[in-house]
């Protein structure tokens, strides 16, 4: 099982849409987003209410609502999308094993189990490294990087699409 749940990948991908580095689509509703990646509705309008209640972003209800970020997104980091969708859960559950040890006959001597293990040291390191880097890296940030690789024409094709959508709502 991987330790950063899908539906982080399918909110960021979500959010950069909404993140455009050159403004031009700022807001989009959750049911467009959806339609324009493929994933169904239900399970993106559970991730943006986890990121509603994250203060990461603000809905507006009615025909004419929609989603946009409750910061410019270069104020917003991966980390707190990752934390809004999946919690804070360590990358590393230590179930003190070395307490368990057959040669121990069930009683592990003090400097068996005394102190943080090796192992477990290393993965909260893996750990604070791993959240460093999601917390350095912003949605603008992601959104440039997502740009570079996208032809031009590309931007120009989703801000339309979402565009026409947005157009067609009922009031």
């Amino acid at each position: 099982m991987s330790h950063i749940s899908t539906g982080v990948e399918y909110a960021l991908h979500c959010l950069l849409f909404i993140s455009d580095p050159q403004g031009k689509v700022t807001d989009a509703s959750v049911r467009d987003l959806s339609e324009l990646q493929g994933v169904p509705f239900d399970y993106v309008a559970k991730l943006f209410t986890k990121l509603h209640k994250a203060k990461l972003i603000i809905a507006t209800e009615g025909a004419k609502g929609g989603i946009r970020l409750a910061r410019p997104p270069q104020e917003i980091s991966v980390l707190e999308v990752v934390d809004a969708i999946d919690g804070r859960k360590k990358l590393f559950d230590c179930k003190e094993i070395r307490n368990r040890c057959a040669v121990f006959e069930e009683n592990p001597p003090s400097w068996a189990s005394s102190g943080l293990c090796a192992i477990h040291a290393l993965m909260i390191e893996a750990d604070d490294k791993m959240r460093e880097v999601l917390a350095a890296q912003t949605l603008a940030g992601l959104a440039s990087q997502f740009g570079r690789k996208a032809p031009p024409e590309f931007g120009l094709q989703v801000t339309r699409w979402l565009g026409d959508r947005s157009s067609r709502r009922i009031i």
